[in-house]
């Protein structure tokens, strides 16, 4: 059901996405245990979505205003961070499954490779979005444009690669073409 903090132009259907099915056209395999990639969280993402079936599948640049917790380990990290109007965010998609190679997001059959798609269902659940940078308050940042649950792992944060100019000196490999 949704909530008053949410639209009600959806309804409950066999065709609404349930979480951790396999539809039609979907193939999971037995995947390899996790091993540890030394990746550390340093933040925490709050959202308004507690569920895959409430939350965008894309973040929307008009989006509601959204949080990002640093922890304090990280904090000044964020120096500098306010001269970028947009952020590249990479979160771990904690609550996806991981094992499909196949996934049908129409629900009819046909199905696509997990490599083809931007679904938070993949090998290793990082999930990426560009998002606009509205205020820094502290240790936290206030952006629109996420599309991943409340309470998701913050993995990284980095300026927009468009609006970036490296500082280091210039490398060959800078001016290889072709």
């Amino acid at each position: 059901m949704p909530s008053s903090r949410h639209p009600t132009s959806w309804s409950a259907s066999t065709d609404l996405v349930r979480e951790n099915e396999i539809r039609r056209g979907e193939i999971a395999v037995d995947a390899p245990a996790p091993t540890d990639a030394g990746l550390v969280f340093i933040g925490t993402i709050l959202t308004p979505w507690a569920s895959r079936l409430m939350a965008p599948r894309q973040g929307r640049a008009d989006g509601p205003v959204c949080r990002i917790e640093i922890f304090p380990l990280w904090q000044e990290a964020l120096a500098g961070i306010e001269q970028f109007e947009r952020l590249e965010v990479l979160y771990w998609l904690h609550l996806s499954r991981r094992d499909l190679v196949r996934q049908s997001p129409a629900n009819d059959g046909s199905a696509r490779g997990t490599f083809a798609l931007r679904s938070p269902v993949r090998p290793n659940p990082i999930g990426t979005s560009i998002v606009t940078l509205v205020g820094v308050e502290g240790s936290t940042l206030l952006v629109r444009g996420l599309d991943c649950l409340d309470g998701t792992p913050l993995l990284d944060l980095k300026p927009d690669r468009a609006l970036f100019t490296p500082i280091a000196p210039p490398q060959p490999g800078d001016f290889e073409v072709g």
